[in-house]
């Protein structure tokens, strides 16, 4: 069996070698004299040498002892370079985070968040990837990402969660629409209408698909676009009607009437999920994306 080495043992037997005494090395380590001849006799034995001759002036290094020194003293330097190194993540805020976002943090506010907080912390490396909420919640709960931001009544069971804003969903259609005078339209009366929608896989499809199917409705996609501004321009030259958050659909809205989705389910909380303790890049992150709201 190889022989495991604690690292105070070493340095007492470095000690003991350099000051040719265990009563002088044992003082250094704040140790009773009976406390380090037991290390170094249980060093002796899980090595099955004899490292040290005791004499009434002393210690003095067998030829074993002489090997051990010259390794134990290596060892302690890289022992030492690797503290150092880990020392360096805590000062400089180094790391790597993993995020998991719903559709509009991905598209719509994280570029802003991840612009000014990797400025800030230039030694920090960010993974950015777009799930469905229920995944997001389950990723982060697995370990598979750091943080996650949601939006909707999600289980966050075993996760902590931290409200930080709330959106709404609106309809937007071209000013020429027939729905275009009024100020507010039911979910179903919207999806009697041709939609324009986001990409298959995304977490605001989804959640359409969802809430048409418990009306035991289907919504009509004539097109599904890659994003908020490419749903918005198909609205705006009339291919059909678009629902869609209203932090987006105001960024987007030239050409558009936006009206109220009169739903109780259209305002959205959005929360970001955690598990506990979070690394201090986390927590800065964190507040990065609260301060933006």
């Amino acid at each position: 069996m190889t022989p495991r080495f604690d690292l105070a043992d070493l340095r007492l037997f470095i000690l003991a070698a350099e000051e040719k005494s265990l009563t002088r090395a044992a003082r250094a380590m704040h140790l009773s004299l009976a406390a380090a001849s037991l290390r170094i006799k249980a060093l002796e034995a899980r090595l099955d040498l004899r490292l040290l001759y005791r004499e009434p002036t002393g210690v003095t290094l067998t030829p074993a002892g002489l090997t051990l020194l010259r390794h134990a003293r290596r060892m302690m330097r890289q022992a030492a370079l690797l503290q150092s190194a880990v020392d360096r993540h805590r000062q400089e805020i180094t790391g790597h985070v993993r995020i998991y976002a719903n559709t509009t943090a991905v598209s719509e506010f994280m570029p802003a968040v991840l612009r000014d907080f990797l400025r800030s912390h230039p030694a920090i490396s960010v993974t950015l990837e777009e799930k469905l909420n229920p995944d997001i919640a389950q990723g982060v709960r697995d370990g598979a990402a750091d943080l996650g931001v949601l939006a909707g009544p999600v289980a966050v069971r075993g996760l902590q969660r931290i409200p930080f804003s709330t959106d709404r969903l609106v309809v937007a259609v071209a000013q020429e629409h027939a729905l275009a005078a009024r100020s507010a339209v039911r979910f179903a009366a919207a999806l009697g209408y041709p939609q324009v929608g986001l990409h298959t896989g995304s977490t605001l499809l989804h959640f359409l698909e969802q809430k048409a199917a418990e009306a035991g409705l289907a919504p009509q996609w004539r097109v599904q676009v890659g994003g908020f501004e490419a749903l918005c321009r198909m609205v705006e030259a009339g291919v059909g009607i678009g629902i869609l958050p209203a932090s987006a659909a105001r960024r987007h809205q030239a050409g558009l009437r936006l009206l109220a989705l009169d739903e109780p389910w259209a305002p959205r909380e959005r929360s970001i999920v955690l598990r506990q303790p979070a690394p201090r890049y986390v927590q800065a992150l964190i507040e990065g994306i609260r301060a933006a709201q």
